[in-house]
């Protein structure tokens, strides 16, 4: 090989005196030179640098953050147009249905109920048999007075008899007592037996009076067993059954309850003291009833009753609203929810409530004047619209309110304006959060 393509031999491995027999050792890792560590100066730079850089960034973050937190947040304005339309007040109560007359068949006399020809939801005419009690005792006292005032009018008859006898016999002893044949003695007392008889047949008269009236009661307490209808109408209620025995000796029991006419009814209503001042007779009503939610029965107040109602410490008044049933549909006892309308205007301005009680949130926040939040009937208030993007206030005086719309007497509104019933934040809608700030 040539001396130009030999390989250069390595250099010797460095040796180190050893205590073994062999002198030549790799040297340790210990005698490697090591890398030049940094200044401590400069150390100590780089952890300012590092503590600035963190200090600036948690500072701009929050600065960022009140910035945010005082600033306005982006506002979305929820609008309603302004509407033509009715304003209708009324007051909300309950009743019940009843008929407009009941009436109440009970008994005169006592007995048992011998016989029964009417039940519920008969249709009956004045005078029909209803029932019948048992009328034999009565028939027993009508007999027994009857044969009295036979007795009576016999003994009349014999008394008027001994009348015309004594008559005769005291004028003819007044003859001859004319003529000195009869003594006086006799004359007074053919006269005194005359006066008698004919005092007697004055109280057989009175007799057959008196007989006659309690034969005539007896006949009235007999036909008082017949229980009949007074009026035309239909049977609502029926108390009692065949064989029952009834007592009219301290209470009439009610046996019928009749219905003179279910095609009208009325509903008698308890209105609330607070709410009772603006309810007047001719006031229209509609109403509904729990077996049919979904039509409105229509009525009028007939009635508004003075006398009050207390339950509870709750005073109510008692107001009858008249309403026609031709179909019959409803039923004596059913609860009525009724809607009277103590006022109305009809196809007039009228805006939601909403609008007079709404004040932008900013104004607020800057103690803007929030009474004109809608008041009194007549009174001035003010409704906010949308003016380049900004609410802006304009006057109103509001008349007829129904707690949903109010209507519009005067101000510088009309039907299609659009006017601000609320707000809320914009990122609200969006989900999104506001922009923020940035260093």
């Amino acid at each position: 090989m040539s001396p130009s393509t030999a390989t250069p031999a390595a250099p010797p491995a460095a040796t180190v005196p050893g205590p073994g027999p062999h002198t030549a050792a790799a040297i340790s890792s210990d005698t490697l030179p090591r890398p030049a560590r940094a200044h401590p100066r400069l150390r100590r730079r780089r952890w300012v640098t590092l503590l600035c850089l963190v200090l600036t960034v948690t500072a701009a973050a929050g600065i960022e953050a009140w910035r945010n937190s005082h600033r306005a947040p982006a506002m979305r304005y929820i609008t309603t147009p302004v509407t033509r339309g009715d304003v209708t007040r009324a007051v909300t109560a309950s009743g019940s249905v009843n008929p407009v007359n009941t009436i109440q068949v009970g008994t005169y006399v006592s007995g048992v109920i011998q016989e029964l020809h009417c039940d519920y939801n008969t249709v009956v005419r004045k005078g029909q048999l209803c029932a019948k009690i048992d009328p034999r005792p009565y028939q027993v006292i009508v007999d027994q007075d009857r044969a009295s005032l036979s007795m009576a009018k016999a003994q009349l008859g014999k008394d008027q008899t001994v009348l015309s006898l004594a008559k005769l016999t005291c004028d003819r002893t007044a003859d001859l007592r004319a003529r000195g044949i009869a003594a006086q003695d006799a004359l007074d007392t053919a006269r005194s037996d005359y006066e008698e008889a004919a005092a007697q047949v004055e109280l057989d008269k009175a007799t057959i009076e008196q007989r006659q009236a309690a034969l005539n009661g007896a006949e009235i307490n007999l036909a008082y067993t017949n229980i009949v209808s007074p009026v035309n109408g239909t049977v609502v209620a029926r108390n009692i059954t065949t064989g029952q025995t009834v007592a009219a000796s301290f209470q009439t029991p009610t046996l019928f309850l009749i219905a003179t006419d279910l095609t009208s009814m009325q509903v008698d209503v308890n209105v609330s003291e607070s709410d009772i001042g603006g309810v007047a007779g001719g006031d229209r009503a509609t109403f509904t009833v729990e077996a049919f939610p979904n039509r409105v029965f229509e009525g009028q107040v007939t009635q508004v009753r003075q006398a009050p109602q207390t339950v509870q410490n709750v005073v109510t008044y008692d107001v009858v609203i008249g309403a026609s049933n031709p179909e019959l549909l409803l039923k004596p006892g059913m609860t009525a929810t009724v809607r009277i309308v103590v006022d109305h205007r009809d196809n007039v301005v009228r805006v939601p409530d909403q609008a007079l009680r709404y004040t932008p949130g900013g104004l607020a926040a800057r103690g803007a004047d929030t009474s004109a939040h809608g008041g009194p009937t007549g009174e001035s208030t003010r409704v906010w619209v949308l003016r380049d993007g900004r609410p802006a206030a304009i006057p109103v005086v509001v008349g007829l309110d129904d707690d949903t719309y109010a209507e519009v007497l005067r101000g510088a509104v009309k039907a299609g304006d659009e006017i601000i019933t609320s707000e809320q934040p914009a990122d609200a809608r969006t989900g999104s959060r506001p922009p923020s700030f940035r260093l």
